[in-house]
């Protein structure tokens, strides 16, 4: 009995210490005034949660004045949009700037391709 008590104390401890793994997610690093954030708030936002991108890399939104804490950025980034995409806490890809649907999902598209294990659906 104190064996498989231990056994279950030892399991316990290392999956608290190593955590859930985080689905990766697509940062989109804006600014109040944006241009070209509010074309994409037009024209991408509302259809985004409800697409296969959306659910390969979910959407958080953060202000370039106040980036998290908890991803490992490989630059600072400068401009607005800014769209990263994040797979536990580290950088795998960007795209800079928003030049429209069309050239956003191609993009993104080729982006999620690039890291398939990061984005699969699961």
């Amino acid at each position: 009995m104190r064996i498989c008590a231990a056994v279950l104390v030892s399991l316990g401890l290392t999956l608290g210490l190593t955590g859930p793994l985080r689905a990766a997610e697509l940062i989109m690093v804006e600014q109040h005034g944006c241009h070209w954030c509010e074309q994409w708030n037009a024209e991408i936002a509302p259809a985004y949660p409800n697409t296969e991108e959306g659910a390969r890399a979910p959407l958080r939104r953060v202000l370039i004045s106040d980036l998290p804490e908890d991803v490992a950025f490989t630059s600072r980034p400068v401009f607005t949009p800014t769209f990263v995409l994040v797979h536990e806490g580290r950088e795998l890809g960007r795209m800079e700037g928003y030049a429209g649907d069309e050239f956003f999902w191609f993009l993104l598209g080729q982006l999620l391709d690039a890291h398939p294990d990061a984005t699969a659906l699961r």
